[in-house]
């Protein structure tokens, strides 16, 4: 579970895909960079490769994190892939037992179920995914849904328990095997303390909530509990971060990004925009606040920039891996960045499977 530290880098690092979409590109060209990037990810010491959850946002391809890492699992060998996660309340827990027993079986001792319980998606989209209205239930029964997949994962339901003669296969009842590790994500604090008190790992958004980053690790750590997955506190956090050749070019990158983000909180979501798009588009004043505002948060620049950077985050918040996700309009961008942090901390070779 723990990441091995590779090259010259502060703690392990590992990828968070999004699965963009971009202007002018499909969804099946999206998907081939996913596995380019997964390739490439294990062939330089990333640690671990996840997609995340979200749903009815064009700009992106990642509605169904069990059928992508299924597919880079036959074009990989060794690096950790998980979801970044699954949203919980979106699915009944027994059905995401038997995708990650399948996806377990498929490759055994590599794959992460990190988990959250926003709906990855707008209220509309998420009444749909849950053929309910009663979107508060979902967040306020997650505890009682965790439990309820840890149950089918290990098979243990207790004799009279409704469930007790159910079984999620590919799974134990099979005969020995392992599991999926759990993995708690959120951005405020509520998956903090709970990952903290159940002595889970915890994975922190803050690629889009850094003004919680630390209020909310502190509170992970502050709470944790020993478990029989964890004997000391496990925290990664996201990272935006993008590596150029140019510095003016890294620029014109993340403010794809920016632009998708604008669209997104405004209610017009769609493709991520070209460079050129960006760049032609003229921001209200309460658009540029947000965009520098979100601009902040961003690593960007030459690779020694970015190296500098992600240096300095890591040190602040103390995490214990960085997952790095890169904003840019085009695969070849993203893939050209992961390359350039790669180089800046000398990383190459096998990746270890902690």
């Amino acid at each position: 579970m723990r990441g091995t530290v590779r090259g010259t880098a502060p703690v392990p690092l590992s990828v968070l895909d999004l699965v963009t979409v971009g202007s002018g590109t499909t969804a099946t060209e999206a998907l081939r960079t996913s596995v380019e990037l997964a390739r490439l990810a294990e062939s330089r010491g990333f640690h671990r490769h996840w997609v995340a959850e979200h749903h009815s946002m064009p700009g992106v391809a990642s509605t169904s994190p069990a059928v992508i890492l299924a597919h880079l699992a036959a074009h990989t060998e060794r690096i950790r892939l998980g979801s970044g996660g699954v949203m919980l309340p979106n699915h009944a827990p027994l059905v995401i037992a038997e995708q990650f027993g399948t996806l377990e079986a498929f490759a055994p001792g590599r794959v992460d179920l990190g988990l959250g319980r926003a709906p990855g998606t707008d209220g509309a989209t998420a009444a749909a995914l849950r053929r309910t209205d009663r979107l508060n239930e979902g967040a306020d029964d997650f505890p009682q849904q965790l439990a309820e997949l840890t149950r089918f994962l290990d098979d243990d339901f207790p004799d009279g328990h409704p469930y007790s003669r159910i079984h999620a296969v590919p799974g134990p009842v099979q005969g020995p095997a392992a599991r999926p590790p759990i993995w708690l994500l959120g951005s405020s604090g509520f998956s903090a303390r709970l990952a903290g008190v159940l002595g889970l790992p915890f994975a922190f958004a803050h690629h889009f909530s850094a003004q919680n980053t630390i209020p909310a690790l502190d509170l992970y750590r502050e709470s944790f509990k020993p478990s029989a997955v964890l004997d000391a506190p496990y925290a990664l956090i996201g990272v935006a971060a993008l590596a150029s050749d140019d510095e003016r070019e890294a620029r014109r990158q993340v403010m794809t990004g920016a632009l998708s983000m604008v669209r997104l909180r405004t209610g017009r979501p769609g493709l991520v925009p070209t460079p050129e798009e960006a760049e032609a588009y003229r921001f209200s004043p309460m658009e540029e606040e947000f965009v520098n505002s979100w601009l902040g948060n961003i690593v960007h620049g030459t690779k020694d920039a970015v190296v500098d950077g992600l240096n300095d985050l890591q040190k602040r918040t103390g995490a214990d891996e960085l997952m790095i996700t890169a904003n840019a309009h085009g695969g070849a961008a993203r893939l050209r960045s992961y390359e350039l942090i790669a180089d800046g901390y000398g990383l190459s070779g096998r990746t270890s499977q902690g």
